[in-house]
This record gives structure tokens, sequence and C-alpha cells, in this order.
């Protein structure tokens, strides 16, 4: 486990965005937690306890091994359904734990049969439609076969979820395509229905979806970035805030990411800092060197661009990105030594670096920074 910086999660401020997002949302709504991607870059195991005191009982996750990690740490105590990869020789640990998970080709659904059968226990199933992700997903038109699949096989698979995911629903841009899938969902639900079967639960709304088209929240709600304390797009926050006479972010941001200043040096001026010639001192300049890069998750696209704050100021990135170190420029700042705290996200004194100023200096989403921050850096519930 690295010591160059921490990952601090504050309990408090998921506990905030729960609270709001319930109340958004309606008692009547499952609200699940969507955890895939290392929760977003914030620490699986840790996350989903902190997730679960807070009251939150239905993960997503990607894969198997995201699976194995909540059910190690919170067992049958909760819901959890694989959205993505399930290795053949991993259905029948799922099916024999009673992890959900999404069937969007006819291989997994007779596999999944095959196995439920073996393990005279059913395989708990979410039908996935394709409404115009084109990704994964049924065509409507295989909707009859499927549906007479079921009807033969309800021994073995339980029709617990009809799903879909929508295509960047973060956008006004892709309004229409959003509506149309919409529909074809409908249609999807309405051709089951025909065949007398109906799902426990319909769900489609991502977090972007939920806010921006209500009537995608359905049975249950599949919130990742909302409840991490950040927007899908200022769109989203935008569209949101238009419905509120107070124009007040609801949200708190969970994640804060610390390191520490590692080495001071002195640079003349002309000299250049860091590998190449990206930057060349045009003063007499002080530099801190802080232990982390590209390999911890703070992308190269951030150099002489990239912000961090020490002791309660602004420094600027200078020169590139290392893979294992960041070099910035502390000029400005009389006493700053070996060991003071630097922030990369978060608040020092009354400043703030938020996830969302990453997009800002680089062409990273939030979804890619938070994701691609080292696994092995410590989290620290806060």
């Amino acid at each position: 486990m690295h010591k160059n910086s921490i990952i601090e999660i504050d309990h408090k401020a998921h506990k905030n965005n729960i609270a709001f997002l319930k109340k958004l949302f309606g008692k009547k709504i499952i609200l699940s937690s969507v955890v895939k991607g290392n929760a977003y870059g914030h620490g699986l195991k840790e996350f989903v306890i902190m997730a679960f005191e807070n009251a939150i009982t239905h993960f997503f996750v990607f894969d198997v091994e995201e699976a194995k990690i909540i059910f190690e740490a919170l067992g049958n105590k909760v819901t959890i359904v694989i959205m993505g990869f399930v290795a053949d020789d991993d259905l029948a640990w799922a099916i024999t734990n009673k992890i959900e998970f999404f069937v969007f080709e006819r291989y997994r659904l007779v596999k999944a049969t095959k196995i439920a059968k073996q393990l005279n226990q059913k395989g708990i199933i979410h039908i996935e439609i394709e409404t115009g992700m084109n990704r994964t997903g049924f065509k409507i038109n295989e909707i009859p076969k499927i549906a007479q699949y079921l009807i033969k096989e309800r021994q073995n698979l339980h029709f617990k979820g009809l799903c879909t995911h929508y295509a960047g629903a973060e956008s006004i841009a892709n309004y229409l395509r959003i509506k149309n899938q919409i529909t074809a969902f409908k249609k999807a639900e309405l051709l089951f229905d025909t065949f007398n079967l109906k799902p426990d639960i319909r769900h489609s709304a991502c977090s972007a979806a939920a806010i921006m088209f209500p009537e995608t929240r359905m049975d249950l709600v599949r919130i990742g970035i909302l409840q991490y304390g950040l927007w899908p797009s200022t769109e989203v926050l935008v569209s949101y805030l238009n419905t509120k006479k107070k124009k007040i972010d609801p949200l708190q941001r969970v994640i804060t990411w610390k390191s520490e200043v590692m080495s001071i040096q002195k640079v003349k001026s002309g000299e250049f800092i860091g590998y190449g010639t990206s930057f060349m001192a045009k003063n007499n300049m002080k530099i801190a060197t802080i232990p982390l890069g590209y390999s911890h998750g703070y992308s190269r696209s951030l150099s002489n661009h990239g912000r961090v704050l020490i002791n309660g100021q602004r420094c600027v990135v200078v020169g590139t990105v290392n893979m294992n170190m960041i070099t910035v420029d502390v000029s400005e700042i009389d006493l700053v030594k070996k060991g003071d705290e630097v922030v990369l996200i978060g608040n020092q004194n009354d400043l703030s670096i938020s996830v969302a100023s990453f997009s800002d200096f680089s062409n990273q989403l939030n979804y890619e920074l938070l994701t691609r921050i080292s696994k092995t850096i410590p989290r620290k519930i806060k």
C-alpha cells in the first residue's frame, strides 16, 4: 500500500447525498448504488461498507470480481447485480450466492439455464434490451423468442428485472435519441406483457437520466456519480437548478485526495524543469516535488496546467507530470517545507479544488479521473 498520498471518504457528505436523492426520487423507488470502477475511484470495499451504514442495500457492479468484494464485505445483507462481464466459470458462483446478473445475449441465457439446472437453484437474471445504445442487449424483434424461452425455463430462471441503458442522457444534444430509447423500452415492456411476463422491477435510469428524464425512474434508479457528490455534466446541474428557487448545489463531494511535499528545490531563471523542455523558468523559482504522478492516476495531460493547494495557496504544476512525481511552483509561499500537506482534490482553508476542475485543465472527464486513481492508495473513511 502506497504512503505517497491518501484518499479520504467523507461519511457525512455521502449521507447528505443519499438523503437528498431519496427525497428527490421518493420512497417507492429503489435507490441502487453503482460502484463499478473501484466505486468510481473511492475504494470499493471501504465505500460499500460506508454506503450500507447510510442505508444503501442495493449495488450494481460491472463484473464478478467487484461482486465478490462486496459479497465478502456484506454477504447476503445486500443485493448485488452484475451489469457486465461474467465468465462462464463464474456463473456457478453467482447463482449459488444469489448474485443477480444482466443477460443480453442468448448464449448467456442458455449457459445460465444449464448451470442453474445443475445446481438445482434459480439464476436471478435481468434481461437487457437494446434500445439505441448499440452496445449490449436483445433487439426488440428477439423478444418473442426470449419470452417463450423464459416461460419454458421458469423453473430455472427468475426474471427479476427488465432494463436498458441510455446513450448520453447527460447532454441535451442527445435528447431525441434518448426519447426514442424510452419509447423503444416501453414497446419491449408491452411485448413481454403479451406473454404474461412481468419482471419484478424495471430499471433504466442512470444519474443523468434520473434527473433529465423523470419518466425513466420506473422502479429503481442506478445512481453512480451523483451519490459521490458530483454531477454527470454542467447541463444536468443547470437542469436541476432551473426547477428550484434557490440555486444551491445540494450535493457534497465525498472524496478528498491528499499528499505531501517530498522536497524543495530552487531553480534559476532560464533553466528547464523536469523532462524535456516543456517548461523554462522565466524568473528564479522555488519548486516543490510531490510524490505521485500518472502511475497513481494524476494524468500526464495536467503537465503545466494542473493545480494543487499548499499552505492555503493555489500552486501550478510546472514541467511534465512524471510516472511517480509532479513539480509545482511554490515561489509565492514564504514558508513551505518537506512534509507540508498537498491537496489534489478537496479543500484547504477557504480554497477548493474540485474534480470538475481537472477537466478544465485537461481533456479528462470526472469519471475518467476518478476511476484512474490507483487502487494501491489507501482509502480512509472520515
